[in-house]
């Protein structure tokens, strides 16, 4: 029964996978994607790796199709570019082959990377759960960077807005009825949410959780609380929200100089430092992932008072 479960998973990953990018028009490819995405999660569930599991449900699948179907939102606003993207494209499907033939030509030529022995490294780390340590302490790199790419990916998204309406509120205007569904989970999940983002965030350091996780738990939290009228929508000005945005990546940045001053190496944390250091870059880097994928959501300033 096991085996035939993982073939049936292999065969919807890839069914789904194929029609997300045969298929037509954007809706139903953004569907599929989503679909694809849950799919992925539980078979990373199948092989133990909870904690890319969460990341992929959280991320790849939940806020990737909201930012996918809200761009597809916009999109019905431009007839001639949504009519556009449904026809087949040629130079794209050429490069897209191109990426595909390159990773497979990279995993039969290429030497198989050796990972570390986490049962000599991981007691150095300061935290219980290897994913952590890798991402925070013997890959810090790859996550600041990240973390970087996340704020810039945000800042393109504000430059598709008007300069006259620069100063409006983020996002599109939302009008909850007050006894509504929409108003009554406004009022219900936000405390719910924050108590289960900020366990995961904590649960990190030892089982499986962390700081994307989490901030995107929080993230979420916040999106209802604005769609029902709980919290004003943030605009881009205001001081409390850029610090916010910045918070994760200065403190990733200034942790790494410190462990640079000691003597230990740029990024690079020492034994006796290194599981309060990881807290506090996780507990950054929540706050800032949390309120960057939010304002990705929200989207570019509102532009002419449209409503939701």
């Amino acid at each position: 029964m096991s085996a035939a479960l993982d073939l049936a998973l292999c065969a919807l990953i890839l069914g789904v996978g194929l029609a997300s990018m045969a298929g037509r028009g954007v809706f139903r490819a953004a569907i599929f994607f989503i679909t694809y995405g849950l799919l992925v999660a539980i078979g990373w569930a199948r092989l133990g790796a909870y904690d890319v599991a969460l990341a992929e449900a959280a991320i790849g699948s939940g806020l990737t199709g909201v930012l996918l179907l809200a761009a597809h939102g916009r999109l019905r606003r431009l007839r001639a570019a949504a009519e556009s993207l449904s026809r087949f494209n040629l130079p794209a499907a050429i490069a897209g082959g191109g990426v595909a033939l390159s990773f497979g030509w990279a995993w039969f030529a290429l030497p198989v990377p050796r990972a570390p022995d986490l049962t000599y490294a991981l007691p150095q780390a300061g935290v219980g759960n290897p994913v952590t340590a890798v991402l925070l302490n013997f890959r810090a790199w790859d996550t600041l960077v990240e973390s970087i790419v996340l704020l810039a990916a945000l800042i393109g998204v504000w430059m598709m807005a008007r300069d006259a309406d620069w100063d409006a509120p983020l996002g599109l205007r939302y009008h909850a009825r007050p006894s509504g569904v929409l108003a009554s989970f406004g009022r219900i999940l936000p405390p719910v949410g924050l108590i289960f983002g900020v366990y995961l965030v904590w649960a990190g350091a030892e089982s499986t959780g962390g700081a994307f996780q989490g901030g995107t738990v929080l993230a979420a939290v916040g999106l209802v609380a604005m769609m029902a009228g709980i919290m004003r929508p943030p605009r881009v000005a205001q001081g409390a929200w850029r610090a916010a945005l910045v918070l994760g990546p200065v403190v990733f940045l200034g942790s790494g100089l410190a462990g640079a001053a000691l003597g230990a190496g740029f990024l690079t944390l020492p034994e006796a430092l290194a599981k309060p250091a990881i807290l506090t870059i996780e507990a950054a880097l929540t706050v800032s992932i949390a309120v960057t994928l939010a304002l990705l959501v929200l989207g570019p300033p509102d532009e002419g008072g449209q409503q939701a």
